[in-house]
Formats: C-alpha cells, structure tokens, sequence
C-alpha cells in the first residue's frame, strides 16, 4: 500500500475526531523493502494508537492510557530507526508522531505514570526538547542495535532471565535506583548527553552497579555511583583530592564513565554489549577476545564462554535495566513521578546532614526519607559533621519550603540536635561481686574487618571525624582501607 509512488497521504481518523496524517513524500522514491516494512509498522502502529486515544477518551481506561503511551514511545523508535535507513522518509514519522502527541490534548501528560518525571510536570516534551532529544534517540538505536534489543527482550534468555530478576527479587533496587537516579539526573546526564550515549545505558550502569548510592564501595575497590576501580579511574581523571576520592563525586564520575564507554565503543566498534563486558571485566581482556574472534558480537559462543560468569550475567542485566527504563509500562512497572529539580538553600543554622534528614522527616511522601539524597548531592560532605551556618548545601528545589518551616526552629530542630549529640552505649561487663573491678584497656589502634568503612570506625571509636583518621593513617582512597589493615586511632576517645 506504501509501496506507491510519493504525494500520498494516509490519513486515520477516530469517529472524525482525530488524524494522523501518516506522512507525504515531496520526491518519486522507490523504498526498499525494509523501508516498505517500517512505513506499513508506521501505519499498525498508529492505528493502534488511534484506537486507544478514542477509548481513553471515552472511559479514561489506565491500560488503554498504557497502551496508548506505548504507541507513541514506538513511533519515536520508529522515526529515529527510519534516519538510518536509505530512501526512508524521516518526514513521514516526524509529522505522524507530532500529530499523534498534539492529538492527545493532554492526555498523555496525565497518563504517562513514571515516563513524565522524564519530560518535566507537563510529561510531554516541548518541541525544542523533542528535537533536542531526537539525536539521542538515533544514538540509543545505533548502540542498542536498532531493533535488536528488543528482540533481545523478547526472545534472548539471558536478558528475558534478567528481566525477570529487576521485575521481583531485584525491584525495590530498580525502583529506588529510578527515584536516586532522578535527584541525580542534572549532575550526571549532561556527560552523556553531552557524549551523545543514551541515557537509558547511563541509568542500566547505575541500576546495576550502586543501586542508586553514590558512596558505594565494592569488597574489590570499585568505588562510587559507576564504580571505577582506582587505576581506571586516575586514567580518567578520578584522584585524591584534599583527602576525598572524587570516584564520589557524580558529575566527575558521570563524564569518566562516559569518556570509558566512547572509547571502549571506537575499540570495539561501537558493539555496546562488548563494551559493558569491558567495563566489567576489563578492556584488556574483551580486548583480546574481540581481536582473537574477528567480527564476533557478545553472543557468540565463543567469545561468550571465555568471559567470566559474573561478566555473562552483568551484560544482559544492565541492558535488561535500560530496556525498563525505556518501556515500563510494557512490563506492568510504574516508576514513581520524581520532581528532580535541583535546589541550594544557605543554612539558617549549624546542622550536619544527619539533622537536616531528621527534620525534613518524608516531606513530599518520600517513602525512603531524604538521608541518602542530601548524601548523594552533597558527597564531599560528612553527614554527621555540623556544617556553618551560611553555607550552601544541594537539595531538591522543592524542599526549600520544608526546610524553612521545619529545619530552621521549632520541635524538629530540638530533637534532630538532640539526637546528634547522643552516643550509642558501651557494653557493660557484668561482673561476679568477688572479682576485682576490671581495667577497661585503652585501645590505640584496630585492625579492619570486613564491611568496615572510615565514617563506622570513627563513630565507634569516637575520632574527630573520618578525615582525620584518613590523613594520620594515610589513607588517601577506599582501596586503601583493607581487610587486616592497622589504623592508629588517634584524636579517638578509645576506651
């Protein structure tokens, strides 16, 4: 039907309500027939969503408002699959998917669910912000593979297996790494952005590797929200700055990360799920396979089993991750609507961060509270040292209100001082009546255990602050706290 000669137009109408014009070619073109194939797609796929504006019109139906969503989500697909293609009309798909979003009136902005935290209050990007995100969007096709990925989803075990896993053991991670992903989206997106990589791959990585925690730190050394080992990151710039590792910092963490991946992808070329089994495994390693089975993809056996089990199970989960992260509504998944706006607000009054989690309580329904968040944005910061008054400190804008009704005076604040100040109890040794009393030995140094990290020894111990007990044992980055390791406790009320 497609197939003819151009200057014709198709048009859908639902009652005389709505069209979709499906597009109208301006020069004599024959399409190829995997063009032919993406026009007659385009034209089921808006179809559908016709279909499904008419009944979400009628009866406001939340599947039919998903499946509407998902029709309009494949369009978008289908219009950056098209700029690939040779001799495919990209005018086509531009026209029919921004009659499409102008046909919903608004109301795919209310039923977009965990899609419109993406695209602002509104949850349908403006005009500029389509155009702007469309390069990304052929950008995301390339490295995803067109379509395979979805087929990947659909038909690939591993990846379906994974899936699997982030929709029910795995999913208070992936919801929770969405919610800590949004407060952090206008720190780390722009690298990737900026790097034209997809931002679903960014959130995969996140998912999988922290959970969302910006001071993770794996049992090997892998450090920060990405989770750069110490040599990968010196390589892209990660140091030791004034006693912090800036492998914490997410703005810096977010432009190695994607400096890593851009050069993985001119190595391995552009083959994103060898590059994700490089970021696990290491590059050299992918390196040699790649060269060693010319042409071979992650899949191949070959390669596949030479990789480690850990590796052959990072690769499918991350993509699985990204692959929601695009199309939760298809899986019965509902991101929460996050209000990421980022804010600063001076302090009012002295207060560590600790404090300022306790008084700020679950303002705007936060089910996790907001320790975490104001840790996240603020990770050069200790969170239980008392900040000055007057300083700036990063939290989301909607929170200025809160912390000016509840943080700055009144029963919270009480209570948040109160609490800072508090100490946990010693152990008391009981003791039989005709035993002498015992000597409490004064303790100079610990050896460190394992899940141990500076800030629980200085809190336990008693030391000025973590800082202070990095710089006199001349620890200069997390891999340097080892298992076994001695650590005078100096400037520690020990006993």
């Amino acid at each position: 039907m497609l197939s003819q000669p151009v200057r014709r137009c198709i048009w859908l109408g639902f009652a005389g309500v709505v069209g979709l014009l499906t597009g109208c070619a301006s020069t004599p073109q024959r399409p190829t027939g995997q063009v032919d194939a993406l026009y007659r797609q385009l034209d089921r796929t808006a179809y559908q969503f016709n279909q499904t504006l008419g009944e979400v019109r009628q009866s406001g139906g939340s599947r039919s408002a998903e499946e509407m969503n998902a029709a309009l989500d494949t369009m978008r697909n289908e219009w950056a699959t098209c700029s690939y293609l040779k001799g495919c009309d990209v005018s086509r798909f531009r026209v029919a998917y921004e009659d499409a979003e102008r046909a919903t009136g608004g109301t795919a902005s209310q039923a977009r669910g965990g899609d419109a935290s993406r695209y602002g209050r509104q949850g349908v990007a403006s005009r500029a912000e389509r155009n702007a995100m469309l390069p990304e969007a052929r950008r995301t096709n390339a490295l995803l593979g067109n379509n395979k990925l979805s087929s990947l989803a659909a038909h690939n075990s591993a990846v379906q297996a994974a899936i699997e896993i982030w929709l029910t053991r795995a999913r208070p991670q992936l919801i929770r790494s969405y919610v800590d992903y949004q407060y952090l989206r206008a720190q780390m997106w722009p690298a990737f952005r900026d790097a034209g990589l997809p931002e679903a791959v960014l959130f995969g990585l996140m998912a999988q590797e922290s959970g969302g925690r910006v001071h993770a730190v794996s049992r090997a050394g892998a450090a920060g929200p990405l989770q750069f080992m110490p040599e990968t990151g010196a390589r892209f710039g990660l140091m030791t700055v004034d006693n912090f590792d800036e492998r914490f910092d997410p703005v810096l963490e977010a432009r190695a990360a994607a400096a890593y991946l851009n050069e993985e992808l001119g190595v391995l070329n552009a083959n994103l799920a060898l590059v994700l089994a490089a970021y696990n495994g290491g590059e050299g390693l992918v390196g040699r396979l790649a060269t060693q089975n010319s042409g071979a993809g992650f899949w191949n056996p070959d390669l596949y089993s030479a990789l480690s089990e850990q590796t052959r199970a990072y690769v499918p989960s991350v993509l699985a991750a990204a692959w929601l992260f695009l199309h939760p509504a298809r899986y019965n998944l509902h991101f929460p609507t996050i209000d990421g706006a980022p804010g600063n607000i001076e302090l009012a009054r002295p207060a560590s961060l600790d404090e300022i989690s306790v008084c700020l309580g679950d303002a705007g329904a936060a089910r996790y509270g907001w320790y975490r968040t104001l840790r996240n944005l603020n990770p050069r910061l200790d969170p239980s040292q008392v900040i000055a008054s007057g300083t700036s400190i990063t939290m989301p804008k909607f929170l200025r209100a809160t912390y000016e009704r509840d943080c700055m005076s009144g029963r919270w604040v009480a209570l948040a001082s109160e609490l800072q100040t508090a100490r946990p109890l010693r152990p008391v040794l009981q003791l039989a009546a005709a035993d002498p009393p015992a000597v409490r030995p004064r303790f100079r140094s610990y050896t460190v255990r394992p899940s141990n990290t500076l800030y629980s020894i200085a809190r336990r111990f008693d030391c000025e602050s973590p800082n202070e007990l990095a710089k006199v044992n001349r620890i200069r980055s997390p891999a340097d706290l080892v298992v076994g390791k001695r650590l005078a406790l100096v400037g520690c009320d020990s006993r």
